[in-house]
């Protein structure tokens, strides 16, 4: 047996303990009542001309208080006593049959009028203490009033009942009519009010467990309206909210306790409760202000039909969820669908464009040649000829970039040293002519300092950065500072930070989120590809690129490589 069944138990039995508690408090108040209301009516019949037998005033206020002082003293011990309920009831019992019997026999004896109180204690028993209480009480209400027959056989008889012209019993056969047919009759009481007990304990038994599992079925209830994830409200007839879980709290910002009991149309005025929609949303303000995109459903709920076999429109049961992200989410996934077919045909165009370009290059670089820039009358043809050559070259170069945007390729990481891979950058920048030679490019890291990347992919990123980074330092006075070292992040996973900064004028705020989108430029003479080859290299690489201010106003450039487990 587990220990949620013996708690069950010993709440079962707890339970049990109290009621009968209570039934033995009011088993002793109904004696009081009893008792008191006989003996007014004795003491009323004394003061008139109806010949009823009655206890004289001494004797009424002493059983009075007998009955009084007994059961004050049984209603305290009932208070107290922890256990043993059932012995405590028999033994109220038993006394109630002696109290009967003192009535009886000081009342005329078989002749008293107040035979009938035997059967308060026989009833109580049988009700309170099934199966036995009442048959307990019979037995010893027979036998008390036998031994009152027998007494009044032998003479013991009160005197004061000789005013009343009242002789005690002489016949025994007499007294054993009266004796068989009260005790029958306390018997078949004491049957009946078993049987009705027995009924009564089976009934409270059957109500204790349907209580008891309604509470759980409240509790689980309770625990899953509280717990779920989707917002769930509950609306009566007229639109008022009559509960909120706490999934709501947290969707709308709104409390249950301040949704509950007010119309659902003053907060959720958007709601549409007779839309058609296959996927209803609304536009939310939240307490806080800002706007979310709701998705619900609603529920009627039927009441059971009336006795003209009509059913109407009850509460309504609607759900709550935040479709904000998964609006987002499927926007975005509509744009890069979008962007993707015309990537695809964009990139076939570019491919198809680079080969003549290409014819077109080699044939001015050709005419170049054959036109002499000492021969003043090909000067024009060769200027000419030299602009087709760059704008070309400019082309080839643009296009380039926008295939390799258009086709990430797949990072082939490995163990390289970045000074040996940033030398090679510097170097074939420097060897364009228009990279600046008053540049001064500061190495700020170990010369014996590795990374864990692809090598040729890093030094597209590096190039793209360093390209962007001397196009805005001024001119004359361009520094560039390369930084690298290894951090350790919260999450556990080391990194490499690799940095370029410049002494340019920075990048504005406004412009932070812009500078890596697609073909988004500040330079004149850029494609706007540069800094989205380099984000979308770094997301390859399972890393990131971020923005800031460096320590010269410029703009810092910072790379974060992760290191392999």
């Amino acid at each position: 047996m587990d220990v949620k069944s013996l708690i069950d138990r010993a709440r079962q039995a707890e339970n049990i303990d109290q009621i009968l508690r209570q039934q033995l408090l009011w088993m002793l108040l109904l004696r009081v009542i009893l008792y008191t209301v006989l003996m007014g009516l004795s003491d009323l019949f004394q003061n008139t001309r109806f010949e009823v037998i009655v206890l004289p005033r001494n004797l009424l206020i002493i059983f009075l208080l007998l009955v009084y002082l007994t059961t004050i003293s049984s209603a305290l011990l009932l208070l107290i006593l922890p256990s043993r309920l059932q012995l405590f009831g028999f033994f109220q019992n038993l006394l109630d049959t002696v109290f009967a019997s003192l009535l009886v026999f000081y009342t005329g004896a078989s002749l008293s009028i107040f035979t009938s109180v035997y059967f308060f204690p026989i009833i109580a028993g049988g009700l309170i203490l099934p199966r036995k209480g009442g048959l307990v009480a019979a037995a010893s209400a027979t036998l008390l009033y036998g031994l009152i027959l027998c007494l009044e056989l032998l003479g013991y008889f009160p005197a004061y009942l000789s005013e009343y012209g009242i002789k005690a019993a002489s016949n025994p056969m007499v007294s054993l009519n009266h004796f068989g047919v009260l005790g029958l009759t306390f018997f078949l009481a004491a049957l009946l009010s078993a049987l009705f007990g027995l009924r009564l304990r089976k009934t409270e038994n059957a109500l204790s467990d349907s209580i008891r599992n309604f509470d759980r079925l409240a509790t689980l209830y309770k625990q899953i309206f509280d717990n779920i994830s989707t917002g769930i409200l509950t609306i009566d007839d007229h639109g008022v909210i009559t509960s909120a879980n706490n999934a709501t709290a947290s969707i709308t910002g709104y409390p249950p306790e301040l949704l509950i009991g007010s119309e659902l149309k003053e907060f959720f005025p958007n709601l549409g409760l007779t839309t058609t929609d296959f996927r209803p949303s609304a536009d939310f303000s939240k307490q806080d202000g800002t706007w979310i995109k709701l998705g619900y459903s609603h529920m009627v709920l039927k009441q059971p039909e009336n006795s003209e076999g009509n059913s109407k429109e009850g509460h309504k049961i609607i759900t709550l969820r935040d479709i904000s992200e998964i609006e987002r989410l499927e926007n975005q996934m509509r744009q890069a669908e979008k962007l993707a077919a015309i990537g695809m045909m964009s990139a076939s165009i570019a491919h198809d464009f680079r080969n003549p370009l290409t014819a077109i290059s080699g044939s001015a670089q050709l005419l170049a040649s054959e036109f002499s820039a000492t021969v003043p009358a090909n000067a024009i043809n060769l200027e000419l000829t030299e602009i087709i050559i760059r704008e070309s070259n400019r082309l080839i170069e643009t296009i380039s970039d926008f295939l390799k945007f258009s086709k990430p390729e797949t990072a082939n990481r490995e163990w390289f040293s970045l000074q040996n891979c940033l030398a090679e950058v510097i170097q074939v920048c420097r060897a364009d002519p228009l990279w600046p030679r008053s540049c001064i490019l500061q190495l700020s890291f170990d010369h014996n300092f590795d990374i864990w990347a692809d090598r040729r992919q890093m030094f597209t990123v590096l190039s793209h950065l360093m390209q962007n980074a001397i196009a805005f330092c001024p001119a004359g006075r361009e520094i560039i500072e390369v930084e690298a070292e290894e951090i350790h992040l919260p999450d556990g996973q080391d990194r490499i930070a690799i940095s370029i900064c410049d002494n340019g004028p920075g990048v504005e705020e406004k412009n932070l989120n812009k500078v890596f989108e697609p073909f988004f430029t500040l330079r004149p003479d850029g494609t706007g590809l540069g800094l989205a080859i380099v984000r979308q290299t770094m997301e390859e690489h399972h890393g990131s690129i971020t923005i800031t201010t460096s320590k010269r106003g410029g703009a810092r450039f910072t790379l974060l490589v992760p290191l392999p487990a």
